[in-house]
């Protein structure tokens, strides 16, 4: 606390593909501030270009302020953390990023504090990890599943490995693209869970895996789901519900196969697609039936979609290295 009472914060930016969103985190992970705000989507489109979507970032991030100005007497920004690219990597770059990194960048320097970088995929781990038991954790796998990810890593605290994934369409672009030739806004996920409770499943399509379970394919699965939607050979309740439970049954062997890979028990589902509660139903289903299969752990539902809160907290944890350094470094 300093002489007006205000807490040491860290403020976070991320401008996915999805959402604007900026969130303000104190250092010992308290959130006073979570602004999230989905870009704007044309009814029956898929997405956004991305000069689009860059120009709809710069627009909304004006926004963030009406959440964030009526707490601001509240703390003091002591780093500010921004999401810079959507993965590790240096071949990892897409232009929407710029615009959280811009905004990062710019009010770090008016306020004289630190900007730390860091990445899309780094920030949804560290949102679902806050408040769970995997927290803390030395060591884990993750499955990240959203528009533009289904990666299945190998997490500790110094790195990130890649262990498999899609080989072609994401779990989020299936359930998008099956969502919109519905009929359903997008990001199709809401509305298509919904019409999945109604449903029944009859596990009518097939699994596609490869590299011993490491890596899926899901295109055939949407070619499958195209054709049923254009013949109306089944209702829109069953067709929901088979892509979820073919989320479920793919996800459970891809995880068993990373377990096996690297010993690890333990796994943390996140991404936009994790935060759906009948998918977590039908995986914890599954998973008691498959010998193997690590135990999984969902952040909160809130936190699993985009959003900057993983951000900020990546930013608090580089603030305190950071002047840990510094002390260690004096005390020479």
């Amino acid at each position: 606390m300093n002489d007006r009472g205000q807490k040491p914060a860290v403020i976070g930016f991320d401008t996915s593909n999805y959402r604007t969103s900026a969130a303000v985190v104190t250092l010992d992970g308290e959130i006073l501030a979570d602004y999230r705000e989905l870009l704007p989507v044309s009814e029956g489109e898929r997405g956004l270009r991305q000069s689009e979507a860059v120009f709809a970032h710069i627009r909304q991030l004006r926004n963030c302020e009406e959440l964030i100005r009526p707490r601001a007497g509240e703390f003091m920004i002591e780093a500010v953390a921004a999401s810079v690219k959507p993965r590790d990597g240096e071949e990892s770059y897409m232009p929407v990023f710029q615009v959280g990194h811009t905004a990062g960048c710019v009010l770090a320097a008016a306020l004289n504090v630190p900007f730390y970088e860091t990445t899309h995929q780094r920030g949804h781990l560290a949102a679902a990890q806050h408040g769970t038991s995997l927290e803390d954790a030395e060591q884990m796998l993750a499955l990240h599943l959203s528009g533009g990810t289904t990666d299945l890593l190998e997490v500790d605290r110094e790195r990130i490995r890649l262990l498999g994934g899609s080989a072609d369409l994401h779990a989020g672009q299936l359930v998008d693209r099956a969502g919109v030739a519905l009929g359903l806004p997008f990001p199709a996920g809401e509305a298509l869970e919904a019409l999945a409770v109604r449903g029944r499943s009859e596990a009518r399509l097939g699994c596609s895996l490869e590299a011993g379970d490491l890596t899926c394919h899901l295109s055939g699965a949407e070619t499958k789901v195209q054709e049923w939607i254009r013949k109306a050979e089944i209702s829109r309740e069953d067709i929901a519900r088979e892509i979820y439970d073919l989320l479920a049954r793919t996800i459970v062997r891809m995880l068993r196969a990373g377990s096996r890979e690297t010993g690890i028990t333990r796994a943390l589902v996140t991404g936009g697609v994790a935060s759906s509660p009948l998918l977590r139903q039908l995986l914890e289903e599954r998973r008691q039936k498959t010998n193997g299969c690590p135990e999984m752990v969902f952040g909160k539902p809130e936190r699993s979609g985009d959003n900057a809160v993983g951000v900020a907290l990546i930013g608090v944890k580089r603030l305190e290295r950071t002047s840990q350094e510094e002390i260690s470094s004096h005390g020479r």
